[in-house]
């Protein structure tokens, strides 16, 4: 049942042992309805075995999505399955390493021979290492490189293959808020998701005529392992909950076909704006 603003709640299930219960909207906005009925549809969601893609799949899982979960951690991404099946949607869990080309070619197959369509995906996969550029190897340099941004553009290539075909889908890229900003001790993971930020700017212009949608979205400080890495320095009780950007996700997918937003940067409320 909606409440008396017309969005009506969806409870994923526990994040970061706090529940925290996702929104869809349903209603007109100046005469326009919302599309948020993504019932069917299907979504590949990489990374998502814990933090922001775990809170992304159970989000979409419980709009009636059926989620392939694709990592490399087998445990992890069929604990998400779990859940998700516990609250009555439907995942596959796809054990996959994206640093490895074959890997997402065989990820893609399968999703073409399993459900014949991809509606919806999501990159959210990526890792950091962090240090002075002075001291950066060149094997973690291409470490970054092959997951941040090489994984991105290949999944990004093979879901076009699959959505140009049928005339429709939407392509999520998460990149950073460091997809704009740099910080000391992270330039080559900047790089990486300066690298994700420019991928989509060109893709969203050659996908337009095929009538897909590539948005990308830019989290500043999200409660996961890897900003605890990243930042040491700030305080883990004012970052975002990982359900915040599942929401931001979810936005963008309740949009009409009229609308079309190109990124979004959500930062933590506590840092500065603009």
């Amino acid at each position: 049942m909606s409440d008396s603003s017309g969005w009506i709640p969806v409870r994923p299930g526990n994040f970061n042992n706090t529940s925290i219960g996702l929104v869809i909207p349903r209603r007109m906005i100046y005469g326009t309805t919302m599309k948020a009925d993504l019932e069917g549809q299907v979504a590949l969601v990489t990374g998502a075995g814990r933090g922001i893609g775990r809170s992304i799949s159970l989000a979409l899982a419980n709009a009636g999505v059926h989620v392939v979960l694709a990592a490399r951690t087998v445990s992890q991404i069929e604990a998400v399955g779990r859940e998700v099946r516990a609250s009555g949607g439907t995942a596959a869990a796809v054990p996959t390493d994206l640093s490895k080309e074959q890997d997402i070619i065989s990820l893609f197959s399968r999703v073409r021979d399993v459900h014949g369509k991809l509606d919806i995906l999501v990159n959210n996969a990526g890792i950091g290492i962090f240090g002075k550029l002075i001291e950066f190897s060149p094997a973690d340099f291409d470490k970054i490189i092959d997951v941040n941004l090489k994984a991105v553009f290949l999944c990004c290539q093979q879901a076009m293959k699959l959505m140009v075909g049928a005339g429709s889908g939407y392509i999520i890229n998460i990149s950073s808020v460091v997809g704009f900003k740099g910080y000391p001790n992270q330039s080559v993971y900047t790089a990486s998701k300066h690298g994700v930020v420019g991928l989509t700017k060109s893709l969203a212009a050659e996908a337009q005529e095929h009538n897909i949608r590539v948005s990308v979205i830019l989290p500043g400080g999200v409660d996961t392992d890897l900003v605890g890495k990243a930042r040491p320095d700030l305080d883990r009780s004012v970052l975002m909950h990982p359900a915040d950007i599942a929401n931001t996700v979810l936005y963008l997918l309740s949009l009409s076909d009229r609308a079309a937003v190109d990124q979004i940067y959500v930062r933590r409320r506590k840092s500065s704006p603009f």
